[in-house]
């Protein structure tokens, strides 16, 4: 008799284990994934399609590979071994990503930028590599795992075990979504301070090591069960035998079969065969969802990105998910019923579909409103000049004698004149410059004294500043400075968030007085984040009505031991979302991102569309019903088949006339 495992409140044991590997874990990859596509953009340097190209890449990869892992887990490893080993392939990565990050080991000659800017980017890629074969690998394992610690007459407790599971997985998302942005958000560094990707990057390294030794530590109280063979390769080979197997009885001479996978007969049981054209009727529905993942995913690519246009920080997607889902489903669902309103799986997922698409209509009209407040940049090979007129008098500035003049109002912003002299303030392809796209502002001075003057300002000297001439935009950190200075603009620190703010300080002498002022080059953002809400709010109640229903709809509508099959369908669809991504982002060549939004918005309707109709043709099965009424088949055609019965000197079959 196997001896007993220790256990708690009537769980086992080691499952406390599981629940801790998987917060620890699930913190790992939401944190990690937070700051992801920001890493791209402001410490590679890469444009905005490039990174949500590499972005989306990634998350697709995360998603094809828990095929991998359940293949690997149940055919030879065992799921065990197959999580120890992958976790330590996650851990390295991690580890990888974060060094990655280092700016001060990349940086010889102290300069503030890699030397060789080859170097980031190849270990970012082998880190997320590792990442994406670590996590999309012990995906299907865990859960799988934690369910075979409890004994048979455990099934009230192992429901309640997938409950705290999946609450600590959104526990983990909710709390490292918090936190690496904040994290971000620090400045470090030796030599030049950079925002924080090491940290950011770190913590949740340093959190997938612990996931990997708790798990561990629990290995002594684990039911591990031995490998048994992945049910994916017998339906895998047992359609491709159908398949072959009617094309080479194509010919008129060969009587028509029920269904295609009925020429799967002459070699695979019939209940196997019954199985697989349940599980295919679902997977026929899974074909139109992709594209409701092309669009959710872009929350951590497109929406980021656009938040980086605004003003203003808050992290809402996680906080919104574990409000929703207890209120669609104790509130919103139980008033539907009440209404008598046949809210089906399938009408609820379109639903969701639907949504999805209405939050990025409303993201696409946010959009609309932050392109009104960004800054105009000088195409290539263009600069721009920005005069201002401090005099008491309009002024007609006339460049050459080829271009009009331009007429300034007094007081008004369009280059530097005072007493009938000229200063211009040329930004010439500004944008590109690498160290520019690091900080949070750039200031410069403007002199108007009649002498050389030496400015310090934050330990920053600028020398011998001369009569009318103008230094170089001069990066500045955030911190006391601020504080310290009178200039009333640096009592809003809104100012300071965004990455496009240029100042210039213009220092002028009247009537032997030193005056100072600023003029600001390029405005700040003035659409608050706050109106992204209305979007995540939508698409978060697109996610609980489509994907928490999707999984419940898929799982009631296949039998029992082919639930990974459609576990592994359903993370294809996401991949699949994400290639999608990279396909129209690419193709489309749309120059208004807003645009880009009503596109996919356009594109999921159609689909939703589609699926409607898919729908309406659907017929729901109960897979329990139909194998107790095969195996009542098959039992009432055994009941046919002649008992032996015995004549003293041996059987004898009882043969019917």
């Amino acid at each position: 008799m196997a001896a007993s495992r220790p256990g708690c409140f009537g769980y086992p044991l080691s499952i406390f284990f599981i629940v801790i590997n998987e917060f620890c874990e699930r913190f790992s990859y939401y944190g990690m994934r937070a700051v992801l596509v920001l890493y791209f953009k402001y410490f590679l340097s890469w444009d905005d399609n490039l990174a949500t190209a590499i972005y989306h890449t990634f998350v697709a990869l995360c998603y094809l590979t828990p095929i991998l892992g359940a293949l690997v887990a149940d055919s030879w490893l065992g799921k065990f071994k197959t999580i120890v080993y992958l976790s330590i392939v996650y851990t390295i990565g991690q580890t990888v990503l974060s060094v990655g990050s280092i700016n001060d080991m990349l940086d010889q000659n102290k300069d503030g930028v890699p030397d060789d800017p080859k170097i980031p980017i190849a270990l970012s890629m082998v880190g997320l590599v590792l990442i994406a074969l670590g996590t999309g690998g012990i995906k299907p394992c865990v859960a799988a795992f934690g369910g075979d610690q409890f004994e048979d007459h455990q099934e009230k407790q192992r429901t309640r075990f997938f409950s705290i599971f999946y609450l600590s997985i959104n526990a983990g998302s909710l709390i490292s979504t918090i936190v690496t942005p904040i994290l971000r958000e620090l400045q470090c560094g030796i030599h030049t301070t950079q925002q924080c990707y090491p940290l950011a990057f770190g913590i949740p390294a340093v959190l997938m090591a612990v996931a990997l030794l708790v798990f561990i530590a629990g290995s002594t109280m684990y039911k591990k069960v031995e490998p048994q063979g992945n049910i994916m390769i017998r339906v895998v080979k047992c359609i491709v035998f159908a398949v072959r197997n009617r094309f080479k009885h194509r010919s008129k001479q060969y009587p028509k079969r029920e269904h295609w996978m009925d020429w799967a007969n002459e070699k695979y049981d019939k209940q196997l065969i019954a199985q697989i054209k349940m599980v295919l009727k679902v997977l026929f529905l899974y074909i139109p969802l992709p594209m409701f993942w092309a669009l959710f995913d872009q929350q951590g690519s497109r929406w980021t990105l656009q938040a980086t246009t605004m003003n203003g920080d808050f992290t809402v997607n996680p906080i919104l998910i574990i409000i929703m889902v207890p209120v669609v489903d104790a509130v919103l669902y139980p008033l539907i019923k009440k209404c008598h309103i046949n809210f089906t799986p399938l009408r609820k997922m379109t639903v969701g579909m639907l949504l999805a698409a209405l939050a990025f209509v409303a993201a696409a009209l946010v959009q609309i409103q932050i392109d009104k407040t960004l800054p105009v940049f000088p195409m290539d090979g263009e600069s721009q000049i920005k005069v201002i007129n401090l005099g008491n008098e309009n002024a007609a500035i006339k460049f050459t004698d080829t271009l009009p003049p331009v007429n300034v109002a007094s007081s008004a912003s369009v280059c530097v004149v005072n007493n009938c002299r000229l200063y211009l303030t040329i930004c010439i392809c500004i944008m590109n410059s690498i160290v520019f796209k690091r900080v949070f502002c750039l200031l410069r001075f403007i002199s108007n004294m009649n002498s050389t003057v030496n400015i310090t300002m934050s330990n920053t000297v600028f020398t011998e500043v001369t009569y009318l001439s103008v230094t170089n935009y001069t990066a500045f950190k955030r911190g006391s400075m601020y504080e310290e200075m009178y200039v009333c603009l640096f009592n809003h620190q809104n100012l300071c968030n965004c990455q496009w703010l240029l100042f210039s300080f213009l220092f002028k002498c009247n009537n032997d007085s030193l005056s100072l002022g600023y003029v600001e080059d390029i405005e700040p953002n003035t659409i608050n984040m706050a109106w992204q809400i209305p979007q995540y709010f939508i698409i978060t109640c697109a996610e609980v009505v489509f994907s928490v229903t999707g999984l419940s709809f898929s799982y009631s509508q296949a039998p029992a031991n082919m639930k990974s099959v459609l576990q592994a369908g359903w993370l294809l669809t996401v991949a699949v979302g994400n290639i999608i991504v990279l396909i129209i982002a690419g193709a489309s060549k749309l120059s208004e991102q807003w645009a880009e939004y009503v596109l996919f918005a356009s594109l999921l309707v159609g689909v939703t569309i589609i699926f409607a109709i898919m729908a309406y043709f659907y017929t729901y099965v109960d897979p329990a019903e139909v194998e107790a009424q095969f195996n009542e088949d098959e039992n009432k055609r055994e009941e046919k088949v002649p008992p032996a019965y015995t004549n003293g000197t041996g059987p004898v079959l009882q043969t019917q006339m």
